[in-house]
């Protein structure tokens, strides 16, 4: 190790190797050769791009409440100081969508999200998502986990000093943990999946690169020589390989003889095995292949169905991670405050379905008209009646 990251390490710091992280090196090792693969790559397929869209975003819109509860029940705060962030937006550079669709994406993709909290004396200011490609977690000797952030300084890559977060100055995200500290990738959980799904891709654009079509072979009743068989290599390859160059009339002269592969695409199993890389993929996110527009299997009732199996099995337990780590970290304990995120918006375009929802709970006793006309954003008639009074 050189002297200078010894002496480094010595006074608590420690080098991070550039573009990997401990959820990723199963999967390198999977791959072999070539480059570490690492988050970015991982989304050059993309139904892995398609997933992290799909929950992040739509984690995003679901508006954000805070609460607190009381001996009578549990009431709406309006005037806390993380209602103005939600609203007018957590940072100078981001709205709250714009930021926890990137937490949310980050914590999918590298297993861990992070945001900084910004505070002037003890109250919140501002919310920033931290990339956790800047991040290197450690344990410092108390057992706290502290975070060493190397921020980017300009917008190709330049990086700057390295700041020092303690566990109180963040909002941790993680994916399912081995260990109770870090979070790990789900693609690291099944590397051949991914695996399978770039090699897919890859197979797919050298498919396409020679041609378009499955190759043949020239022969001849005559002997060839060395000089000749490389020279008439490098005129076809010159004139037929690529997809631009499907469907050129082939000449030949002196007895030769091109001879197509009858192998189509289907035959190769291409087509087959991308088409289940897609759905492993899906099962890995817990995303219904609908959601990314794989309609294989698809008809009108289970596309609903696969709508509410999405909200209900994989929007609604991260859901819950990200109103328990948001509450933990801004809210003191035994303050009663907590932050919810209303997954009914989801309803929005389904109106059958609220609007039956809404006179069930009617009937119940559980809401009066007004309520139901305040949740669908229509002025209560009461108001309504003292005006035209």
């Amino acid at each position: 190790m050189p002297l200078v990251d010894r002496l480094a390490r010595a006074m608590g710091f420690e080098r991070r190797a550039a573009a990997s992280s401990p959820s990723w090196g199963a999967l390198a090792a999977t791959l072999g050769t070539g480059p570490a693969v690492n988050e970015r790559m991982a989304e050059n397929f993309a139904t892995v791009t398609a997933c992290v869209n799909a929950v992040s975003s739509a984690l995003a819109m679901a508006p954000a409440n805070i609460y607190r509860r009381t001996d009578a029940g549990r009431v709406e705060v309006f005037d806390h100081p993380l209602r103005r962030l939600i609203d007018a937006g957590p940072n100078d550079k981001q709205t709250w969508p714009d930021m926890m669709e990137a937490n949310v994406a980050s914590t999918l993709l590298s297993g861990n999200g992070l945001i900084e909290i910004e505070r002037e004396g003890a109250e919140i200011v501002a919310l920033r998502h931290i990339p956790w490609t800047w991040v290197s977690p450690m344990l410092a000797p108390s057992g706290r986990l502290v975070y060493d952030v190397t921020e980017q300084t300009g917008l190709y890559g330049a990086t700057g000093r390295v700041r020092r977060l303690l566990s109180g100055d963040v909002i941790h995200l993680r994916d399912r943990s081995d260990d109770g500290i870090l979070g790990r990738s789900r693609l690291s959980r099944s590397p051949s999946t991914i695996a399978a799904a770039l090699q897919g891709n890859e197979f797919a654009q050298a498919f396409l690169a020679n041609g378009a079509q499955p190759s043949g072979a020239i022969t001849s009743d005559q002997t060839i020589s060395p000089d000749t068989m490389t020279a008439l290599r490098q005129q076809f390859d010159d004139r037929h390989a690529g997809a631009g160059k499907a469907g050129k009339v082939l000449v030949l002269s002196d007895g030769l003889t091109f001879t197509p592969f009858q192998i189509s695409p289907e035959d190769a199993e291409l087509l087959g095995s991308r088409k289940f890389s897609v759905e492993e993929v899906c099962r890995l996110f817990q995303v219904p292949p609908p959601l990314v527009q794989d309609y294989s299997h698809n008809t009108f009732t289970n596309s609903e169905a696969a709508g509410r199996w999405f909200a209900q099995f994989t929007l609604g337990p991260m859901a819950r991670k990200i109103e328990a780590a948001f509450s933990r970290a801004l809210f003191p304990e035994g303050s009663g405050l907590e932050i919810e995120l209303d997954l009914s918006s989801f309803l929005r375009g389904d109106p059958q379905t609220r609007w039956a929802a809404h006179k069930i709970a009617v009937d119940a006793g559980i809401l009066d008209a007004d309520e139901v006309r305040e949740i669908e954003g229509f002025n209560p008639r009461r108001a309504a009646t003292v005006g035209v009074a």
